[in-house]
């Protein structure tokens, strides 16, 4: 039947079946239906009935390769994680000092301690992976979002181009990057919302509602999202009751109560938050709102705000809802830096990556017969405009991945100084040898991996080499040098074994890695 034989309304009513697609599972449950087996047993079978495991494998084969390219070790914070892993199994966590408590990590780096050094290296490829994937579930998203309102029989191409953008947008988002190759949990939190919501528009509630919970582990934004989301199972869904007070007594247990055990105090990460010294001192509410729209290109957040108007016009709800969802992270961001809070940009990766998967439905959009928004206009009218989009990013991606590749020189350089500590620490004696001798003291920018490589709680590492000079008992001060390391034993009371450690560890020509050099 040809578009002018199609009955009168016939848009109007493929886009009600779509949005019921989207939003209201199926009387049977998507995790109790099974797919029938393909009965060719070839590749392209074999290819149809695993693809996303392949995907899956693809994924962690790219995050080994980048890795191993970029050459780069965690930032602050996932040293902390780690070493939480290391003390809770030994019984000897303590929370206080830096990193701030975020049990996200926790659920990791406490099975990944088992493996002794090599957690380091699982912790990287498991963040690497996870924060790629979240290109993915953006993609998928745009997918649905554009093949729905194409409706049935529509070309598949629009869908295509708007899941490639939607991706494209999730990893241009600005110094995403960085977060991803210093394996920081942020980008990896970007992936678990999106996935909760590609699974629910799926119908996939059970996942949806587990992965909403452990990005809540992450991120104390998303807890009011979940309440409500956790009210509309109650009610559609009584049989995910158990589901649904588990995963409250599972926040509340890993956010409140690991903290009361170890330190006694349940809310120690909101207070070392309330100290930190990035948070904003200008207007609150205009400095969190520009931080935000600093992470999108200003052309992907014109798109995005184009297909809620589109979205307004076709009563697409599923798509205003995630605009409304992005909207409301930053408002509950503005209330937390009104409370005192840092509010970091990065704190604002996960509406970030919603936008961009609005930029990404945009463009399919545009892409669809332009008639279905507007009877008077050609069905090629909106190809053009996907185009302008499209091409006016461009530019603004180079100098993004020309700024994340400046930034892969200075990681490359931190890292080799990170090594050179560990090798520095092993040429000593190793930990128990310069424990031995004194409180280990260096500049805070390496406390944490210091404790990574002592066995010891961040907070049980000296970060003021001026107070702790004017302290009695013994201390190891290490010094980071232009190119290595250097030890000075301080207050040792006539301990000559110790004193006898005072040393450099530098690069030499036949030790271009470094050597310990005796002072």
């Amino acid at each position: 039947m040809s578009d002018g034989a199609r009955p009168r309304g016939w848009y109007r009513q493929s886009r009600l079946v779509s949005d019921t697609t989207l939003e209201t599972p199926h009387s049977l449950r998507p995790e109790e239906r099974r797919e029938p087996r393909s009965a060719d047993l070839g590749p392209r079978g074999f290819i149809a009935r695993h693809v996303w495991w392949l995907v899956a494998l693809g994924i962690l084969i790219a995050s080994a390769v980048l890795l191993r390219w970029a050459n780069t070790r965690p930032g602050y914070d996932p040293y902390g994680w780690l070493d939480w892993g290391y003390q809770t199994l030994r019984g000897t966590l303590n929370l206080g000092g830096a990193p701030s408590w975020k049990p996200f990590t926790y659920i990791f780096t406490v099975p990944y301690s088992l493996l002794g050094h090599w957690a380091l290296y699982v912790w990287m490829e498991t963040s690497v992976a996870i924060s790629l994937a979240g290109a993915i579930f953006a993609g998928r998203i745009a997918y649905r979002l554009t093949a729905a309102e194409g409706g049935p029989g529509a070309r598949r191409y629009p869908a295509i181009v708007a899941a490639i953008v939607a991706g494209a947008a999730v990893l241009g988002i600005q110094s995403y990057f960085h977060y991803i190759l210093s394996v920081q949990s942020d980008s990896m939190l970007v992936t678990f919302c999106l996935a909760a919501i590609d699974c629910h528009l799926g119908g996939r509630l059970r996942w949806s509602w587990w992965l909403g919970v452990v990005a809540g582990l992450g991120r104390p934004e998303v807890w009011p999202f979940l309440v409500v989301y956790g009210i509309w199972l109650l009610l559609k869904r009584p049989s995910m009751r158990w589901m649904v007070i588990a995963g409250g007594i599972v926040t509340l247990f890993l956010w409140f109560g690991v903290p009361t055990i170890t330190n006694g105090k349940p809310d120690i990460a909101g207070q070392l938050a309330l100290k930190s010294p990035r948070e904003l001192h200008s207007n609150k509410v205009v400095g969190t709102i520009d931080r935000f729209t600093g992470l999108d290109y200003v052309t992907l957040e014109i798109g995005a705000l184009l297909v809620v108007v589109l979205a307004v016009l076709r009563r697409n709800r599923t798509v205003l809802a995630l605009a409304a969802m992005a909207a409301g992270w930053v408002l509950v961001e503005i209330a937390f830096v009104l409370h005192g809070f840092p509010g970091v940009p990065r704190y604002l990766f996960e509406p970030a990556g919603v936008v961009a998967v609005l930029a990404g439905v945009t463009v399919g959009w545009l892409l669809l017969d332009a008639s279905r928004f507007d009877a008077r206009l050609p069905s090629w009218a909106g190809i053009p405009v996907a185009v302008v989009l499209v091409a006016v990013a461009i530019p603004h991606a180079i100098t993004t991945a020309r700024v994340e590749h400046g930034d892969i020189h200075h990681e490359r350089a931190r890292t080799a100084e990170i090594d050179k500590l560990g090798a520095y620490i092993e040429a000593l004696g190793g930990a128990k040898r310069v424990l031995s001798c004194g409180h280990p003291v260096l500049n805070v920018e390496y406390v944490s991996v210091m404790g990574w490589y002592l066995h010891l709680n961040t907070g049980d590492i000296g970060y003021r080499p001026a107070f702790e000079l004017k302290q009695a008992h013994p201390i190891m001060l290490f010094a980071s040098l232009p190119n290595g390391w250097g030890l000075t034993p301080v207050h040792q009371h006539g301990n000559t074994s110790c004193s006898s450690l005072k040393s450099l560890y530098v690069p030499t020509a036949r030790h271009p890695e470094g050597i310990l050099v005796p002072k």
